[in-house]
C-alpha cells in the first residue's frame, strides 16, 4: 500500500460507492450476502417545479420550493416533454433536501439522496408529507428545458419503485414507453376518468421532435410502436424491443434538432446539455445501485458519496500494463479470458478502506483498514518466504528470528523487486536465501480460484502486479472454476443438502471424496459433486483390486511372449492414447477429462480386449503393462489407491507418486478407427441376426413348424464394398473440390449444386432420381468433415475392411454364435452367387465404405446352393 501510494495509485477523494447504513461503512463484493459486482448507476435529477398554489394534500409544503424530481438517462431529450409520470397506488413522500428545497420521490430514493449530501439532515430523510400518485396527479410542473411552459404529472401503469425515484420524465417522441401511455389517455376517455385526468392536461400536448435517427426519422417512438404494432403501454415485450431497436442508435446516429445544441449529434450534446442543467441548478446528480444490494449484515445498501480511499484502477497507462499481462497470461478457458477483459474494460477507481472488520490497517490513515479484496492481491509473493517469517510454521505459532518491524520496504524492494541491498539487521546470508527463493518460484505458473473473484480480486491482483513488480514476475495463468453443487442442487445449510469436506471423508474416504470431485466437472460451470458417484468410485476401486489380484495369481496362465495378436495391438493403442490424452488433460487441470481417459476409457478398452481373445487369452506382459500404467494414472486423483496397488499388488518400489509419467508410444488413430468399424459393425450384424431369427421362427399359417436345427442360422456372409462408386463417389468429388482444409469449411451451396448438376448433365433424369439420396447424404459428409477433417471425404477409408474383418473372423463367429463365416467382396460375381435367392439384398441395400452387409442363413441351405 505504501509503495503503491508513493506511485500515486491511492488517492483520497470523494466518490459514489455502495453503502451499508448499518455497518456505516462501504460495502464492497464480499460484504455483500447479494449483489455482488453491481456498482452506482449515475443519474441526472430533473427538478420539475411544482406550480403554486399547491393542493390541500400539499399545503403542508407552502413557503417552500418543491419539485419532483425525476431520474434520467437521457438528459438530451428533456427538450421534448409533455407531461411527467407518476404511478397512480405508489407511495411517495415530500422530502427536505435543504432549508428552502423539497423532493417528491419514493422513500427508498430519498435514502440515497441522504448520503449523497442531499438531505437537510445527512443520512437521515426528512419526510414533511406522505403522498400517493393519486395526490400528484395534475400538478402543473414548469421543467427545465421543456418548449411547453407548463405540463402536468400524469398517470402511468407500469413505473417501477424499485428503480429512479419513481417520477419519470415524459418524451413521446423518443421514449416507445412514454409514447404508448400517452395514447392510451389520449385515446381512452374512460382512462382519463378512472384517474381524474382532465382533457386540457393531455390533448392539447403534441409529439414535439427532437432528434433525427436515421431509419426512424423526428419521431422515432411513434414509427417503432406503430412497426411493431404496438396496442397499449402494457405490451412489455415489444415495448422493450422497440427501445433495444432505437435508443442505441438514437445515441450513436441520432442528430439534434432542436434546442441550443440543434445539428450536434447525440452523443456530442448529451454531455454538454448535462453540464448545462447541472450549471443552472435545474438538476442535480443522483446515485443508486445498478440492482438490489444486500449487506451481509442484512440492510439494503445504497449509495453513499463518500470521502475515503481509493485505488486508480483504470488509470490509461496502468491498465495498458494490466492487457499487456493478460494477453501473455494462460487462462485455461475463453470464458475466464473474456472475464477479465470485460472486468478490465469497465474497471476504475475502487474503493479500498472501510471502517472496521479484518483486515490490515492503511499505515498512514490508521482509522481505516484496506477492504478484503483490495488487501493480499500479492500474498503469492509472500508464500515464497513465508517459511523464513514463519519459523516454518504455517500458523504462524513459532517466533522467527526475523521480527515484522525488520521487513522495512527496502527490504521487500530487494527481496520482491531486484532493488538495491537493504542497510538491514537481517543477515544478508538470509536475505539473499529469501532473494533466490523469491526467484524460484516467481513468476507463478498458475494461480487457482474461484470464478466470482474475476471481476475485482484477480483483477486487482494483476494490476498491482504489474504495478509492483518488474515484468519478469508478472503472472503466467489463472485458472478459474465455478462453485461446487451437491446432487445437482445447490448446497445450503439451511435446506440441510449440506457435506463438508471432513464429512465426505470420513463417509467414503479421502480417495472416493477426490475421484467424486475430479468427476464433479471442470470449467466455469458450477461442478456437481454426487453422492452415488462416491459410493459408486469404492465399489469400483474396490472390484478393480480384486481383479488385479486373481490376474497376478493366474499369472502362469496367461499368454506368453510379446504382444502379437491384433486385439493385443488395439488394447496396446488404446493405452497410449489413454496416456497421452490424460497428460492433455492434467496440464490443462481437466480432471474429468483425465479421469474419463486414464480410468473409464481404459476400463472399457480392457473390457473389451478380455472378450475379444476368447481362446487365446490375454497376454501377460501387455496387461502387466495395463496395471502399471493405469495405477500411475489415476495417482493424481487417487493416491491412497494407488500406493496400495503399487506397492501391495504390483510389488513395485517407492512411491507411485514418484514412479514417473508413463513412456507411451505414439497412438495410431487409423488402428483405434478399425477397431471401431469391427466393433460397430458386429453390434450392426447381431441385431440384424436377431431380427432375421426372430422372423425365421414364426412358420406360415397352416404350415408346420420347421426343425429348430434345420432353420438356425449358423453361416454368415459379409459383404465389402470399399470404395464409395456411383452417384457417392460423384458427390464426394465436387466436396472435397469445394473444401478447405485449413478452416474447414466449404464454398456455398450454390455452388456445389451447380458443380453436381454438371456431374449429371448428361443424365439428366437420373440425377432427378438420386438428388433425394444425395442431399442427406452431402450434409451427413459435410458435418463429418468439419468435424475431422478432409480424411472424411476420401473415396475410402484408412484401413483396408476385408483385411480387419478376415483377421477377426473367429471374434465375429464367437460374438455372434456362428459356425461359419465369409469375408467377400461385393463386386465379386461368385460371391454373390454364394448368397443364392438373398443376393437381392445386396442390390435393395448395396454396401459402402464402413458399411458393410451381411447375410445370414442356415448351413443346410448354405451348402444346398454352394
Amino acid at each position: 500500500m505504501r509503495k503503491l501510494k508513493k506511485m500515486g495509485k491511492v488517492v483520497k477523494d470523494m466518490r459514489y460507492t455502495i453503502y451499508s447504513p448499518l455497518d456505516g461503512q462501504p460495502c464492497a463484493d464480499h460484504d455483500r450476502a447479494s449483489g455482488e459486482g453491481v456498482q452506482p448507476q449515475e443519474y441526472v435529477l430533473i427538478k420539475m417545479m411544482v406550480i403554486p398554489p399547491f393542493p390541500p394534500k400539499l399545503k403542508v409544503l407552502e413557503g417552500k420550493n418543491v419539485y419532483l424530481a425525476a431520474a434520467t438517462l437521457r438528459p438530451e431529450t428533456m427538450y421534448g416533454q409533455t407531461n411527467c409520470w407518476v404511478l397512480p397506488d405508489g407511495n411517495y413522500g415530500a422530502f427536505e433536501i435543504n432549508e428552502t428545497d423539497v423532493f417528491i420521490v419514493t422513500a427508498r430514493s430519498a435514502l440515497n439522496l441522504a448520503y449523497q449530501h442531499l438531505s437537510r439532515v445527512p443520512e437521515k430523510p426528512t419526510c414533511l408529507a406522505e403522498l400517493t400518485g393519486n395526490d400528484l396527479i395534475g400538478l402543473p410542473l414548469k421543467s427545465p428545458l421543456s418548449f411547453n411552459e407548463i405540463i402536468y404529472a400524469l398517470p402511468m401503469l407500469t413505473i417501477l419503485t424499485d428503480k429512479g425515484t419513481g417520477i419519470v420524465t415524459s418524451v413521446p417522441s423518443d421514449s416507445p414507453d412514454d409514447y404508448m401511455a400517452l395514447q392510451d389517455l389520449i385515446t381512452k376517455p374512460a382512462l382519463r376518468q378512472k384517474y381524474g385526468v382532465q382533457d386540457e392536461w393531455v390533448l392539447p400536448f403534441n409529439i414535439i421532435p427532437i432528434i433525427n435517427i436515421p431509419e426512424f426519422g423526428d419521431k422515432s417512438a411513434e414509427k417503432v410502436c406503430l412497426d411493431l404494432k404496438i396496442k397499449s403501454q402494457n405490451d412489455k415485450e415489444k415495448l422493450a424491443e422497440a427501445k433495444r431497436m432505437t435508443y442505441l442508435k438514437g445515441f450513436t446516429d441520432g442528430v439534434m434538432i432542436a434546442g441550443e445544441f440543434d445539428g450536434r449529434k447525440v452523443q456530442e450534446a448529451k454531455p454538454l446539455i448535462k453540464n448545462k442543467l447541472l450549471g443552472e441548478g435545474s438538476a442535480v446528480l443522483y446515485s443508486e445501485p445498478e440492482k438490489k444490494v444486500m449487506s451481509r449484515s442484512g440492510d439494503e445498501c445504497v449509495v453513499a458519496l463518500t470521502d475515503q480511499w481509493y485505488i486508480t484502477y483504470g488509470e490509461t497507462e496502468w491498465k495498458q500494463k494490466a492487457v499487456k499481462c493478460l494477453e501473455n497470461m494462460n487462462t485455461f478457458s475463453a470464458e475466464t479470458r473474456n472475464g477479465f477483459e470485460h472486468t478490465l474494460g469497465w474497471l476504475n477507481q475502487w474503493a479500498c478502506s472501510r471502517s472496521f472488520g479484518l483486515g490490515t490497517r492503511i499505515p498512514w490513515d490508521e482509522q481505516f483498514l484496506v477492504e478484503s479484496l483490495s488487501d493480499s492481491t500479492l500474498y503469492m509473493a509472500y508464500y515464497t518466504i513465508a517459511h523464513h517469517l514463519q519459523n516454518g510454521n504455517m500458523y504462524g505459532e513459532e517466533i522467527s528470528s526475523i521480527k515484522p518491524e525488520e521487513m522495512t520496504d527496502e527490504v521487500w524492494e530487494y527481496v520482491f523487486c531486484d532493488g538495491p541491498a537493504p542497510n538491514s539487521s537481517i543477515s544478508p546470508a538470509l536475505l539473499s536465501k529469501m532473494k533466490q527463493e523469491f526467484k524460484y518460484w516467481y513468476p507463478f505458473d498458475i494461480r487457482v480460484s474461484g470464478k466470482d473473484l474475476i471481476q475485482n480480486h484477480l483483477t486487482f491482483s494483476i494490476y498491482n502486479h504489474t504495478a509492483l513488480l518488474p515484468e519478469h514476475h508478472w503472472p503466467r495463468g489463472f485458472r478459474c472454476n465455478g462453485h461446487l453443487m451437491l446432487n445437482s442442487e445447490k448446497m445450503s445449510k439451511s435446506t440441510g443438502n449440506f457435506l463438508t469436506l471432513k464429512e465426505a471423508i470420513i463417509r467414503y474416504s479421502s480417495d472416493a471424496t477426490r475421484f467424486a470431485l475430479a468427476d464433479a466437472g471442470d470449467g466455469m460451470d458450477d461442478a456437481n459433486f454426487v453422492t452415488e458417484t462416491a459410493n459408486a468410485a469404492i465399489l469400483r476401486l474396490t472390484k478393480e483390486i480384486a481383479w488385479m489380484e486373481e490376474v497376478i495369481a493366474a499369472e502362469s496362465s496367461l499368454r506368453g511372449g510379446p504382444p502379437s495378436t491384433y486385439a493385443d495391438h488395439v488394447f496396446a493403442n488404446e493405452i497410449n492414447i489413454a496416456v497421452k490424452e490424460t497428460e492433455k488433460s492434467y496440464n490443462a487441470f481437466m480432471f474429468r477429462d483425465a479421469l474419463k481417459s486414464g480410468f473409464y476409457d481404459l476400463q472399457l478398452a480392457r473390457d473389451e480386449y478380455r472378450l475379444s481373445c476368447g481362446a487365446a487369452g490375454m497376454n501377460r506382459e501387455l496387461l502387466g503393462r495395463f496395471m502399471e500404467i493405469q495405477t500411475k494414472l489415476i495417482t493424481p486423483i487417487c493416491p491412497h489407491y494407488a500406493e496400495h496397488v503399487w506397492q501391495k499388488i504390483l510389488k513395485k518400489e517407492g512411491f507411485a507418486i514418484k514412479a514417473g509419467w508413463p513412456v507411451a508410444g505414439t497412438p495410431d488413430p487409423t488402428l483405434r478407427s478399425a477397431n471401431k468399424y469391427l466393433q460397430d459393425s458386429i453390434v450392426l450384424m447381431r441385431k440384424l441376426l436377431q431380427k432375421q431369427e426372430s422372423g425365421s421362427k414364426k412358420p406360415k399359417k397352416g404350415a408346420a413348424p420347421t426343425p429348430s436345427a434345420e432353420n438356425k442360422l449358423t453361416v454368415g456372409l459379409i459383404y465389402v464394398n470399399e470404395h464409395y462408386d456411383g452417384w457417392k463417389e460423384q458427390c464426394l468429388r465436387v466436396l472435397q473440390s469445394n473444401f478447405d482444409s485449413q478452416a474447414r469449411s466449404f464454398a456455398p451451396d450454390e455452388e456445389i449444386n451447380e458443380a453436381l448438376r454438371n456431374c449429371f448433365i448428361d443424365r439428366e433424369t437420373s440425377f432427378k432420381q438420386v438428388q433425394k439420396l444425395c442431399m442427406p447424404f452431402i450434409r451427413f459428409k459435410k458435418d463429418e468433415a468439419r468435424n475431422v477433417g478432409s480424411q472424411a471425404l476420401n473415396l475410402k477409408l484408412p484401413f483396408g475392411e476385408i483385411n480387419v474383418l478376415e483377421e477377426n473372423l473367429e471374434l465375429i463367429r464367437r460374438q455372434l454364435g456362428l459356425e461359419h463365416v465369409e469375408v467377400l467382396s461385393a463386386f465379386d460375381g461368385a460371391a454373390r452367387a454364394k448368397a443364392g435367392k438373398h443376393a437381392s439384398l445386396l442390390d435393395k441395400n448395396p454396401p459402402s465404405p464402413g458399411e458393410p452387409v451381411a447375410i445370414f442363413m442356415s448351413k443346410q441351405e448354405f451348402e444346398a446352393q454352394n
